[in-house]
């Protein structure tokens, strides 16, 4: 029997979390404004966990706050004072990796339920079972794995223990996202939060009596494919991923956008329920998931791991760019009785444009811009200010969390 999995979605903000809840997702992974892996990220002050639990749980969607840093002895005391936080306005779990701050989470909130990142290099069932003893509730598997491991893990462990796997999005060049590159070229600890995604840098090979003659770097049948992974992308396998007995299917991103989040969130919502419905359905929608999925920024796809280990196909040579379908023009934040809605536009569009409106159920809607009112009430010609509160008029039915963007034309 097919377990139904939760779809658990990154938020980089409050707003981003409100738009991958109205957008499919059963769960959404956060970060406070410390001790989680992403520094770089906007990120929660407290009063935006709090209103962001508050709505998720409105909608019966969970959350959980990442704290997994592999901490060093000044971050401890800090740590314990962060889950003393925490533990009032009650997030449904939290996702961490260091075992001293498992233990300090089991001490101080151990009514919150304690998730094991794929930090901890989650490779077999012994570990999940060690995990399991010490009092977790789910562990993360690490990117290595492939689907007939993680079938394995499931066979030996106790069935009420949860799986947690990444299937879309950056993979890490490092083991399990241990990446030591940003430390030693930048001074910014990846496994601080602070990472500079040198992965995703162009190199070249320089000879030590050859200063200046910069040499590209070949592969050979082997591969010299460390650095410039695809993105892991598995919308055309979900009847694998489906059978394969994970609880939780987890999204990377928490440095996304909305548009980003929205347009993952509504297509991995759409094919895990057609598959549930009939698998004769998912293979019938396959095109719009392929459509949908690559109309957000990406950087080409791999399935990872997950069918074995990757070989050079995996990995970028010639370009270190992202492909991008739409551009993020904001989403519909209420309306006016005067019919006109509001947004904070993120990106420049004009009047007599025609945009597109996206949907959570699916639909894709071609809206006209009839007008754009600053805050005063003022017509305008254009939204060249990015941030910038607008009033919109648009020929086109709209509803409050509406997605905005436009379409990019390709060379």
């Amino acid at each position: 029997m097919v377990r139904k999995p939760e779809l658990l979605i990154p938020a980089s903000s409050l707003e981003v979390l409100k738009i991958a809840v109205m957008f499919g997702a059963d769960a959404v992974y956060i970060g406070g404004e410390a001790f989680g892996l992403r520094a770089k990220a906007k990120n929660f002050s407290m009063e935006d966990m709090k209103e962001g639990i508050a709505f998720a749980h409105e909608h019966g969607v969970k959350v959980y706050v990442t704290a997994n840093i592999l901490a060093h002895n000044d971050d401890l005391k800090g740590v314990r004072e962060y889950f003393e936080e925490l533990k009032t306005i009650r997030p449904d779990a939290l996702i961490i990796s260091d075992p001293g701050v498992f233990m300090i989470a089991k001490e101080v909130c151990p009514e919150i339920e304690r998730h094991v990142s794929t930090q901890a290099n989650n490779t077999n069932y012994g570990t999940y079972q060690f995990w399991w003893n010490l009092g977790a509730t789910r562990v993360v598997t690490a990117r290595e794995l492939s689907l007939a491991e993680i079938r394995e893990i499931r066979a030996h462990i106790p069935e009420e223990m949860e799986i947690e796997s990444f299937i879309h999005g950056a993979m890490c060049i490092s083991y399990s996202g241990r990446c030591l590159l940003s430390n030693f070229f930048t001074g910014r600890d990846a496994n601080q939060g602070a990472c500079t995604h040198p992965c995703r840098w162009k190199y070249s090979l320089v000879e030590e009596t050859r200063p200046g003659e910069y040499m590209p770097v070949y592969e050979n049948e082997r591969g010299t494919y460390i650095f410039n992974s695809k993105d892991l992308c598995m919308i055309e396998h979900m009847d694998d991923v489906l059978e394969a007995g994970i609880d939780s299917l987890k999204i990377e991103g928490r440095m996304k956008t909305a548009l980003y989040v929205a347009t993952v969130a509504r297509t991995y919502r759409k094919a895990i329920d057609d598959y549930l419905k009939d698998p004769a359905l998912y293979r019938e929608h396959m095109p719009w998931y392929q459509e949908q999925i690559k109309s957000c920024t990406y950087r080409q796809f791999t399935t990872g791991f997950f069918y074995g280990k990757p070989d050079e196909t995996t990995q970028i040579y010639d370009n270190n760019t992202y492909e991008k379908g739409y551009t993020y023009l904001g989403y519909i934040e209420g309306r006016r009785e005067d019919g006109r809605y509001r947004i904070t536009q993120r990106n420049k569009f004009l009047l007599g444009e025609t945009i597109e409106v996206m949907k959570p159920d699916g639909r894709n809607v071609k809206a006209l811009v009839k007008g754009i009112f600053d805050e005063d009430g003022q017509p305008m010609e254009s939204a060249p200010h990015p941030q910038q509160v607008l009033y919109v008029d648009l020929e086109a039915e709209v509803s409050v969390y509406d997605i905005l963007r436009r379409r990019e034309e390709t060379a």
